[in-house]
């Protein structure tokens, strides 16, 4: 196979991961890859390390600041250099046939739409995109002749077993849930709960934002509002199960009472390999499951009351409209302010929650204008003014 690649978010987990299994894939034979285009955040020292290896016609790092170093480092490689939003989303529209959409955070939304409106095949692990534009989105992507394949685990696994032409036919979708690093802990225990036990996962190696997502649980809550947009499922038939072991990626219930799974070792190189190859299948070094040395398998509801960001994103996700977008945004700030030890853990669902209660009130969670990139970026923007207001109730002293 021949892939033409942008990598956005090259030096983050899901980036690296990428590059890896693109490297495998080269050496082997399985794939001829060109790469386009790699972005960065800050880290120029990755950055230039991936560029001179994989020789892309262009890299960008978002962070302004750092373009005099990268382009320094660059001088002489025929390697152009780039920085600042406006690179970000030429890097996305640079020619790629598939691009991997893996930068944090709502900065990934313009850069991912901008990749669909080419055409490309979008390789989807940045979760801001579906939750702030998730229609728009998909409606870009179909219009040009491209694609939007899932990379979560939980959504690749849905993709594998659902029959795009079965949909009809589903009764439920069951998103696992590891139930993440405070999954057995009490109220108490959770409340004194520093950043560093909170990105402590205990199955997946991921960034700080979502580790602390998925020790909320407010991941899985995000994922319940991308299910719906990505499989055009109804809220009520999306549930969440909790499987501590992460083999089950995730499950799908058919109206006949049969279950269809997919299983895999916790490796993101799975999913990952997945989307690269599809609609065909790569041969890479996967790590194989051994089910008799895994020994049993477990499942258990999740608590909504020890984990109430559950909760927090269904109710957005049956509001509709603009409310996944402010939930997301409010959610952003509030782990922010929790990394940086402006908050405890509890105080991130209630952060949310009362922002979303507050925007509602405004009348700004409704706000429009420019089409589904602007209104975005103009419920996000006062989503997030608000839960700065709201941070000072919750600050430690």
């Amino acid at each position: 196979m021949k892939r033409r690649v942008a990598v956005l978010g090259s030096t983050g987990s899901i980036g690296l991961s990428t590059l890896d299994l693109m490297g495998h894939a080269g050496r082997s034979g399985a794939a001829e890859i060109e790469v386009s285009a790699l972005v960065a955040g800050r880290n120029v020292e990755r950055l230039v390390e991936q560029a001179l290896q994989w020789r892309p016609d262009f890299a960008v790092v978002a962070d302004e600041a750092h373009y005099q170093d990268l382009k320094g480092r660059l001088a002489g490689t025929g390697i152009e250099a780039g920085a600042g939003k406006s690179a970000v989303v030429e890097a996305a529209r640079s020619g790629a046939d598939w691009v991997m959409s893996a930068i944090v955070g709502a900065a990934g939304l313009e850069p991912t739409l901008a990749a669909a409106n080419a055409g490309a095949v979008i390789a989807l692990a940045n979760k801001e995109a579906l939750i702030c534009a998730g229609p728009a989105l998909l409606e870009a992507s179909r219009r040009a002749g491209g694609k939007v394949i899932p990379v979560d685990s939980e959504h690749s696994a849905i993709f594998q077993v659902l029959h795009p032409e079965r949909g009809g036919l589903v009764e439920r979708l069951i998103l696992t849930a590891s139930g993440g690093p405070f999954r057995t802990w009490t109220e108490g225990q959770m409340a004194a709960a520093s950043p560093e036990q909170a990105i402590a996962h205990p199955n997946w190696s991921m960034g700080e934002k979502i580790s602390v997502d998925s020790a909320t649980m407010m991941n899985k809550g995000l994922e319940m509002i991308e299910a719906a947009y990505l499989f055009a499922m109804p809220p009520e038939r999306i549930e969440v199960l909790i499987h501590p072991q992460s083999v089950v990626h995730s499950l799908v219930e058919y109206q006949d009472g049969s279950t269809l799974a997919q299983l895999g070792p916790p490796d993101m190189r799975a999913p990952i390999a997945c989307a690269f190859a599809w609609p065909e299948r790569l041969a890479w070094p996967a790590p194989k499951l051994d089910l008799a040395g895994i020994g049993s398998l477990t499942f258990e509801a999740p608590d909504h009351g020890r984990f109430p960001a559950l909760n927090l994103a269904r109710d957005a996700l049956k509001r509709g409209g603009n409310a996944p977008a402010a939930l997301n945004a409010a959610n952003e700030v509030a782990v922010r302010a929790f990394l940086d030890r402006r908050v405890g853990f509890l105080d991130i669902a209630r952060i949310v929650a009362e922002t979303l209660d507050r925007i509602e009130q405004t009348g700004e969670m409704d706000a429009a204008g420019g089409g589904a990139l602007q209104t975005a970026r103009n419920v996000d923007a006062a989503a997030r003014r608000i839960a700065a207001e709201v941070l000072p109730h919750f600050e430690r002293l």
